[in-house]
This record gives C-alpha cells, structure tokens and sequence, in this order.
C-alpha cells in the first residue's frame, strides 16, 4: 500500500519548517530509522527518520521549501506489501494527487500552496518551457510558473539552496514578491516580511546581495522585538571582584585536570546565578498575564552564538550540580547547539537566562529578557582596574554584570536584592563548591 509521508511536528509548538534538504531521493528504497530528510524549525536543524519500510515513490515538497506545515504530505513510500510504480521524471515533484491532498490531518493549517498545490488542469495547455529555462537551476514548481507566466529565468538569482531558484524568486519576478536581482533605485519594489515600518533609508543602488533569513533568525527578530515591545525592561548594574573565585577556579582545575575537565568562569557564574535564584524566589519566576508562575528549581538558559543566530540550550537544576557536571554538560551543549542538533526540549523553557560576552572584550551591555522568563544576566570582560581593597586603592580582576528584570514581575527592590547575593556569591566563591 502507498503511505503517506507527512511533515513531522519535531517541537510541541512546531507549526511549519523548512524542508532543508532531502536525504533520500525517488526510488530509493528506506527501513525504519533510515534518515530522509533535514527540517530546519525556528531553533534548530534536526533529521527526520523513516518508521515504515518501503519504496519512496513520490517527493512532493522540494528541498528548501519554506512554511509547510505540520501534517503536510511531503512525500510517498510504497509499502513492502506491493510492487513500486515507477516515478514519473517528467511530473514536478510539488504535484500532489487529489486523495493525498484530502488525506492531510485536519489539525494541521491548510497547507502552503508552494509546497503542494495540485497541478491546474491549464497547465497541460501551456507551452513548452524555453531552453533556457531548462537549463536554469530551479525547482520544479518555480519552472511550471515561469512557463505560465512566460517569464525568462536565466537573469533570475535563486535564494533556495545552493543558489537554486524557488517560487518565491518567480513571484518575485513577476511583481508579486520581493526581488531576487538588483531592484530599481526606487524603494517602491521592496515589501517587508512583517509589518514593519518601510524601509525608507536602504539604498539599493549600493551593490548587495540578498540574503534569505533563516527560520532562526526571523524567530530571533520577531521574539525579541516583541520583548523591547512588552516587556519593561529595568536594568541593574553591580561591579564584582574575580580574584577569589579566579583562584578558586585554578585549584579546581589543577584537581580536575586527570578527569579532563576544565572549568571556566562562565561555568562558575552558571552556578553562581541558579544559587542566588533559589536564594531569592522572586526573582525566579515568569509574568503569566492575571498569573506569576514562581518557580522552585533554577533551570539556566545558556545563550550560545550559532552560524543561524542565537541559541539557549538549557542547564536544568542548576543549582543542585557539581561544577564539573555544569561544565561537562555546557560543552555538550554548545556543541551539539552549533551543529543544530538539540532537541526541543533542550532549548525550550528555562527560568532564567545568562549572557556572557566577556571573552570578546566586551565591558558592560544590556541584555534583552527571553520570554517568557522574567531576567537575564549581560556578563562583560574580567579586567585589571584600580579597586578599594580593604579602604587602600589597588589592582584587582573586575567585571560588571547588568540584570535586565521584567518590571510587571519584578520589583526592583527584589532585583536589587539579586545582585547583591549574586556579588557576594561570586566574590566568596566557596559557596559554590558547598
């Protein structure tokens, strides 16, 4: 029997992706965990595995097609139980049979017309696409419409995957989309993604190029946009002296060094801020409208630099790890965060996020909350500076840390208190190894 390949939700809030990239193509055949496909979500790239053994017979959505949605069929396997038909070189690969289409789970949205619109029936009547156009990288779909159109798309600069041309690049030839070429001097041809104010001030006489936003990134626009919007941020700096937890972190390493394990300071104020958010509750909570939502464990979101933007993958019970597992699980993290291969729940949720920007030199900023948590701390460079020790003036390793609060949730008393114990904590280190 024919079964019906259908985009997965990867995440529990997961309503489209991409389909980055096929791994497997018509008339291979697939078992059960074999890898088909890369779905790239709004936080990561993940692979999507076979559960049915067959013949993949029909793939429907191109590779580098955006927004399809949850329960969309994306493809069709022929089951071991009856012989595969063979694939029809000729059809695009976004045509989809009038069953399948009646077949997608009623939950889902209905699906995007550019992954599966059903083939017109005026499209048998039109002509022929120009030699040029075969020759141009395209996907199916996009030369099905150029040939329609009549448009030419040899000048056409594709934005799909490896510079491939996707209806989006045709709509926009067309003028029902941005264009893919270089616009006219006039703004009148640019259209924002969003409702955003027009972008009156960009010049496009000045040589570019257009870059697709990844789902990462459009994400990261949208969240902390709507952060600045609806959250009122108040901002609370304090100075911290790093001379005993500096020492204390080498006496840690020399001992942990057999074990291959190195601690680094950011590790150590990991921990540092899930303690102080169990010392002080009301900081660890989130603005929940009529609702607070206060929270008895400190699960800290660790923000990581990705090639597609920024990720927080999370350190869950922070509080109540050992230095070393904090470490061991960060580095994991990370890596795995930068390869795009966290799972949901690694990145999702969090009570309380830290930002540290240090290592690039950077001496104090401002962070901006990720909601729906209530704070986040910005931590800057450790430095040499001239510091009161003891009523003398002297040299000693300081950093400024910022804590940006959700006012609606927290007051700035109970703010002010956070960065009291977070300093005291950090400055008498011991506490953490305690």
């Amino acid at each position: 029997m024919s079964i019906e390949l259908k985009m997965p939700a990867l995440s529990p809030t997961m309503e489209e992706g991409t389909l980055a990239r096929w791994l497997v193509k018509e008339g291979d055949r697939v078992s059960s965990g074999d890898l088909l496909a890369e779905i790239e979500t709004d936080k990561a790239t993940m692979e999507f595995e076979a559960v049915d053994e067959g013949i993949v017979t029909q793939i429907l959505v191109a590779e580098g097609t955006d927004g399809v949605k949850v329960g969309a069929v994306i493809a069709m396997i022929q089951g071991e139980d009856e012989e595969a038909a063979p694939s029809n070189a000729a059809a695009p690969v976004q045509s989809l049979p009038p069953v399948a289409a009646e077949k997608v789970v009623p939950s889902a949205q209905a699906v995007a017309p550019t992954a599966l619109a059903p083939r017109p029936q005026a499209a048998a009547a039109s002509p022929a696409p120009s030699q040029s156009n075969d020759r141009v990288k395209a996907s199916p779909l996009a030369k099905r419409i150029a040939v329609n159109k009549g448009l030419d798309l040899t000048a056409v600069a594709g934005t799909g995957p490896n510079g491939r041309i996707v209806k989006a690049d045709v709509d926009a030839l067309s003028g029902e989309g941005r264009s893919p070429v270089a616009a006219p001097a006039s703004n009148a041809g640019l259209r924002a993604e969003a409702p955003v104010a027009k972008p009156a001030a960009i010049n496009t006489d000045i040589p570019h190029e257009v870059v697709k936003l990844s789902n990462m990134r459009k994400t990261i626009a949208r969240r902390l946009t709507e952060s600045k919007q609806q959250v009122p941020h108040i901002y609370l700096t304090v100075d911290v002296r790093l001379d005993a937890l500096l020492k204390l972190r080498g006496e840690l390493n020399a001992s942990l060094e057999s074990r291959g394990i190195k601690l680094s300071v950011n590790d150590m104020l990991i921990k540092a801020l899930a303690l102080t958010l169990i010392e002080v509750p009301a900081c660890n909570v989130s603005f929940a409208g009529e609702n607070m939502l206060q929270y008895s464990r400190a699960d800290i979101s660790v923000a990581v630099s990705v090639p597609t933007g920024l990720i927080t993958p999370i350190v869950t019970d922070a509080a109540s790890k050992s230095l070393s597992k904090i470490s061991t699980e960060v580095a994991e993290l990370a890596a795995r965060a930068k390869d795009g291969k966290l799972q949901p729940h690694e990145y999702q949720g969090g009570t309380a996020s830290i930002s540290n920007m240090g290592m690039m030199g950077i001496k104090q900023f401002d962070a901006v909350i990720n909601p729906p948590q209530a704070m986040i701390l910005a931590v800057g460079a450790g430095e040499k500076r001239p510091y009161i020790v003891d009523d003398a003036l002297a040299i000693a390793a300081v950093m400024s840390v910022t804590g940006s609060f959700d006012h609606r949730a927290i007051d700035g008393a109970d703010g002010a208190m956070f960065m009291k114990v977070f300093k005291e904590l950090v400055e008498k280190p011991l506490g953490l190894v305690t």
